[in-house]
């Protein structure tokens, strides 16, 4: 496979996890360069990852050997004039979640994929090991036809992302009726690492319930202290007419029926290399459930978390769409799952249901 090569805009802390790929697997992967504006910050960046950091986009696509992509790591009011710049000279885009902060913002998004940019949107949630693992069961048919999922794994548009996925759901509209909640918690890891002292602060929760036209059913439950907290646990729950899947921190049990007299139960089995005196290196190697192995980590043997394998297929992705290939998440689906996430939000603070409509990237 050759070496995909791409530009960065940005430098917090979204960026470094692009560039611990990069630094895992140099024989996948390469960075030309990373725009960083500010001139004491761009000193500092290149000392600290080893790779050019320059002042401006034309600079960007300029610098070492052309980039395949650039990687718009930036927050969510300048990512749109970001993504316009570089479908305007010509360059394929990785944007981080979501492209625009506003339904007007995607709808004029949206004219990007009607003139034929490359635009793919990084929702890394469903290339996760655990999470392709059971979409991979879903698509087996093991469940049947899923008519309901209830997701307890991710915010706002990601956790959307992954219901729908779990659901085998498209654009269809869908009626959502939401609720805010505030309880007490003992803080714990953050961004900035270990807590130095017991605090106790509000932390908020917000429930909905989706309604789509055909009749299935999402749920979507997440607290804010989710993504750190020792004490929240992640959950899952998909049903279909012939089986379950009953997902929980670290556990995932799978219930189907073999046919109508015979029911079949298993756990699904994460493996992972070095691990009780296993000495073929420190790596994930993928899941199995029973004697069948239903994901396999395909950037074996880098030493990377979940989430940066989930980045990994993406950038992987992203450069197949940009020599020729199909959009794997592009601004369609993210459009669609900001959206329902904008409503989600509405429907929380206002206590009413919120119905979707058709938008135009829906076609």
């Amino acid at each position: 496979m050759n070496k995909i090569t791409f530009a960065i805009i940005g430098s917090g802390w979204r960026t470094e996890f692009f560039l611990r790929i990069v630094q895992a697997l140099p024989e996948q992967f390469a960075v030309n360069a990373v725009l960083v504006r500010n001139p004491d910050k761009r000193a500092a960046f290149t000392q600290q990852w080893d790779v050019p950091a320059v002042g401006s986009l034309d600079e960007l696509l300029t610098t070492g050997i052309t980039p395949q992509f650039v990687v718009v790591s930036v927050p969510w009011a300048p990512a749109p004039d970001y993504i316009f710049a570089c479908a305007e000279r010509g360059m394929p885009v990785l944007c981080e979640t979501p492209p625009a902060p506003t339904l007007e913002g995607l709808i004029q998004l949206h004219a990007l994929t009607e003139r034929g940019a490359v635009v793919d949107v990084a929702e890394q949630y469903i290339f996760q090991p655990l999470h392709m693992a059971r979409l991979n069961i879903i698509e087996s048919g093991k469940l049947g036809t899923v008519t309901q999922a209830q997701v307890s794994i991710a915010h706002g548009y990601h956790g959307i992302n992954l219901m729908r996925r779990f659901l085998g759901m498209g654009f269809e509209n869908v009626t959502i009726n939401a609720r805010k909640f505030t309880a007490p918690l003992v803080q714990g890891l953050g961004r900035n690492g270990l807590p130095s002292e017991e605090k106790i602060a509000p932390d908020s929760q917000l429930m909905a319930y989706f309604d789509f036209e055909n009749g299935k059913l999402g749920t979507f439950d997440f607290t804010g202290s989710q993504y750190f907290s020792w004490v929240r646990s992640n959950r899952l729950l998909v049903r279909g007419e012939r089986g379950e899947l009953i997902g929980t921190q670290g556990s995932d049990q799978v219930r189907w029926l073999q046919d109508f007299r015979t029911p079949m139960s298993t756990t699904l089995q994460r493996h992972d290399a070095g691990i009780s005196g296993n000495l073929e290196g420190f790596f994930h190697k993928g899941y199995s459930l029973g004697a069948e192995w239903v994901y396999q980590n395909p950037f074996t043997p880098g030493r990377l978390s979940d989430d940066e394998i989930a980045i990994a297929v993406c950038l992987q992705k992203t450069a197949e769409h940009a020599a020729g290939g199909p959009a794997f998440y592009g601004l369609p689906e993210a459009s669609q799952d900001h959206y329902l996430s904008l409503l989600m939000n509405e429907a929380a603070e206002t206590g009413k249901p919120v119905t979707s409509v058709t938008q135009p990237w829906a076609g």
